[in-house]
């Protein structure tokens, strides 16, 4: 069984609080785009195995995706093992929920591969227990997440756009930047209700405008080069631009293909940045392009 894993990007992200059991309360909006890791599903007698094309990428019981199916194989009694092959295409560390669509497709995987009979909201509570982000990873698509993020309330889709994804090459810590998140830091906080509104009229331009991440004031004081690369964005012609999740990836959207080319390009040129072009899907699906945008 091969199953797509997409990536996430977030248009806004905000704080609201720190909460008693340690974690913040956030509140911010999640899309869907085709940048996707493949995940094979190969049923074996007994014991996991996961095999990457990652060198150095750790196989054993911190992976995401092996105790995703540790945690289906405890919770139900499961009685056989299962191989899983992880095509990796999704930068690790880079705020794009790599890590989290993985554990996603197994758990959706196993489901189907053991005929378990779970219901999507059943695999939410276990995706829960695995990471905030893989109760979005399992249902995709445009989301309001609350909560820890792992409350889902499902949004108008973004209208179609094309997307440059560009990670600079450094590693950040999502515990690192959450720890070290102060609210005296922030200036300017996303619109979030003024986006819903502008996602159910399918109003790209006041939904661009409304767009903010408060984790930037922590990732760009210790890597400004995120800085950087959002400025060449808007220099090229992105509509918006802004860095995903807790970083370093920043992405830039348009609405043509040619515009979000001639972005990348420019990054790659300025840049020693990872960058590809991608485009927001519901589900999945959807085009990648790299080098030139041409397939």
């Amino acid at each position: 069984m091969i199953i797509e894993a997409n990536a996430k990007i977030n248009l806004a992200l905000d704080i609201l609080h720190k909460r008693a059991d340690g974690y913040h309360e956030v509140e911010m909006v999640m899309q869907t785009v085709a940048l996707a890791d493949e995940v094979g599903l190969y049923e074996e007698p007994e014991g996991i195995i996961v095999e990457t094309n990652i060198p150095g990428l750790d196989s054993g019981p911190s992976n995401l995706a092996y105790r995703a199916a540790s945690l289906v194989i405890k919770t139900y009694g499961v009685r056989r093992g299962v191989r899983i092959i992880l095509n990796k295409r999704i930068p690790m560390a880079a705020g794009l929920a790599g890590g989290s669509s993985d554990a996603a497709a197994v758990l959706k995987g196993l489901n189907r591969l053991w005929s378990l009979g779970l219901s999507l909201g059943e695999l939410e509570k276990l995706g829960a227990t695995l990471g905030s982000d893989v109760p979005f990873c399992l249902n995709g698509g445009t989301m309001l997440a609350t909560g820890r993020g792992e409350v889902l309330s499902p949004l108008t889709f973004l209208p179609h756009i094309w997307v440059v994804l560009a990670k600079p090459p450094v590693d950040v810590s999502t515990g690192w930047v959450y720890n070290n998140y102060s609210p005296a830091s922030v200036s300017v906080r996303p619109d979030i209700q003024g986006m819903v509104e502008c996602l159910a009229t399918r109003d790209f331009i006041g939904i661009a405008g409304r767009m903010g991440n408060v984790l930037e004031s922590v990732t760009i004081a210790a890597h400004p080069e995120i800085a950087e690369l959002k400025k060449v964005m808007y220099e090229n012609g992105a509509v918006a631009s802004m860095m995903s999740g807790s970083g370093p990836t920043v992405f830039g959207l348009t609405t043509d293909r040619e515009q979000a080319c001639s972005v990348a390009e420019a990054i790659r040129r300025q840049s020693d940045a990872w960058v590809i072009v991608t485009e927001t899907v519901d589900s999945g699906g959807g085009e990648i392009w790299n080098a030139g945008c041409r397939p």
